[in-house]
């Protein structure tokens, strides 16, 4: 038994093996930058109603593999992907060339490392996403701000100054607006790359209590370098290395009995 992952459980809820629906599902995942290989080979189920971490080192290919999920790296030329990303129920594949990866962003919302509000007002921050699927009737979009803010606990703080900028919030509630954003056009799922590495330590806090609430209506895939929250928050956990997945399992299973030597190498701080 690995000492030090006990610890990280001390405080924490005990999970139990998810019996839960697939959400989504990697198939022998290879990704190219160019002409390097970043992802080898990688299958990995993410579960409906579950939060899966991904940990691993520095340049493992853990934000690499969240951002195929919506297909972030069609933004840029040179890009690859082999394999699969299948969405279910409807067992579509996101990365097949007939896939619009407008229409996947639709689906699946990206909270990224610092808060990137944008230069607009707490309501059009929030409404954006809506105008974009082309939802324009004034009392439907003010609705669904409305219940995108409640949804985020932001709606308290700043439901009377909807039309302040939106960089006039703190940083913790810059970064509930994006996760507000990303809820607003009703996602099946939502990835979070390190939500709160830019954050101190009581907004981490109210971030990771608001994503324990929010996997009762989305599936979540995050990225941390920060063990303790993996711990903390996820139901599953994979560690990544070298573009690989090394271990997948049950959170508390990988964090205190981990299957491979590697990957309690790397929770216990022997490598890494």
């Amino acid at each position: 038994m690995v000492e030090l992952a006990v610890n990280l459980f001390d405080d924490a809820p005990r999970h139990e093996l998810a019996v839960a629906a697939l959400k989504a599902e990697a198939r022998n995942l290879n990704f190219h930058y160019g002409g390097f290989h970043a992802l080898k080979d990688i299958s990995l189920p993410v579960y409906d109603h579950s939060i899966t971490a991904l940990i691993g080192p520095s340049g493992c290919g853990k934000s690499t593999f969240l951002r195929c999920f919506n297909r972030m790296h069609d933004l840029y030329p040179g890009n690859r992907y082999q394999g699969e990303i299948v969405l279910y129920p409807d067992n579509v594949d996101i990365l097949a060339p007939s896939v619009d990866p407008i229409e996947v962003r639709m689906r699946i919302s990206m909270v990224f490392q610092k808060p990137n509000p944008f230069p607009k007002s707490i309501f059009e921050n929030v409404a954006y996403g809506l105008k974009v699927r082309g939802i324009t009737r004034r009392d439907e979009v003010e609705a669904k701000v409305e219940e995108a803010l409640r949804g985020a606990a932001l709606w308290n703080e700043v439901k009377d100054r909807l039309h302040d900028l939106a960089s006039n919030l703190s940083g913790g509630q810059q970064q509930r607006l994006c996760i507000a954003r990303a809820l607003a056009i009703d996602p099946e799922l939502v990835l979070f790359d390190e939500p709160t590495s830019a954050l101190d330590p009581i907004a981490t806090a109210s971030i990771e209590e608001l994503m324990l609430e929010l996997k009762e209506r989305v599936a979540i895939l995050i990225v941390t370098h920060n063990m303790q929250q993996a711990a903390r928050v996820s139901d599953h956990t994979a560690f990544l290395y070298m573009g690989e997945v090394i271990e997948f399992n049950d959170t508390k299973k990988l964090f205190t009995m981990p299957d491979k030597k590697q990957t309690e190498d790397y929770i216990t701080g022997r490598f890494g």
